[in-house]
């Protein structure tokens, strides 16, 4: 697939490691380069302003997507190609998705995991389509990943569903998998595989 925007999910801090916020940055220039729109959450605070702000400084395009009460807690970015303000949260996450192609997630915390499993639960329900990818910086997602094996192994993801979600350390390695995933034919959640 030619990617035209990915959405990304990320923190609205910079996590106690310096390698969580070069990711964002270099993550932000190589979205710049590839010529993908950003679409993210429009905060100006912690992985989310650096991921922003690397994108713009390399003449990427960003639109960012923020809920009425987070803007007036004056987190919002106010120098992005594109703002779009919504009622609340669950509008917002609805948005977001309407605008793009892909998903990748980088550290976070709990907004970050919201947003990556609800994405993967409307792609599981067949209401979605999008590649959804994890970008997993210094195995931060690795206890996760290690949580997903045991919901598969213990049989509450089947094997269609556990593949979905496309892990790599690497980012060009994510991009190639993000580029060459082909959705398969939608299984029903409670049907037998």
């Amino acid at each position: 697939m030619i990617i035209q925007s990915a959405l990304v999910f990320c923190g609205s801090s910079k996590g106690r490691n310096p390698i969580y916020e070069k990711s964002a940055y270099e993550l932000g220039k190589a979205l710049a380069q590839r010529g993908i729109r950003l679409v993210y959450g429009a905060g100006n605070v912690g992985l989310m302003g650096v991921l922003a702000d690397a994108t713009l400084e390399h003449g990427g395009e960003v639109t960012g997507i923020i809920p009425y009460f987070l803007r007036d807690r004056e987190v919002c970015h106010l120098g992005l190609t594109e703002l779009v303000v919504v009622q609340s949260m669950a509008e917002r996450k609805l948005v977001m998705a309407e605008r793009a192609d892909t998903v990748i997630t980088l550290p976070g915390g709990y907004g970050t995991l919201d947003e990556l499993f609800e994405m993967l639960t409307l792609v599981q329900l067949s209401q979605a389509a999008h590649p959804i990818g994890i970008w997993n910086v210094n195995g931060f997602f690795d206890p996760l990943i290690a949580q997903l094996e045991k919901m598969h192994e213990e049989q509450f993801l089947k094997d269609i569903h556990r593949k979905m979600l496309l892990v790599s350390s690497d980012l060009d390695d994510l991009f190639a998998k993000i580029e060459n995933f082909e959705p398969t034919m939608p299984v029903g959640k409670w049907q037998n595989s």
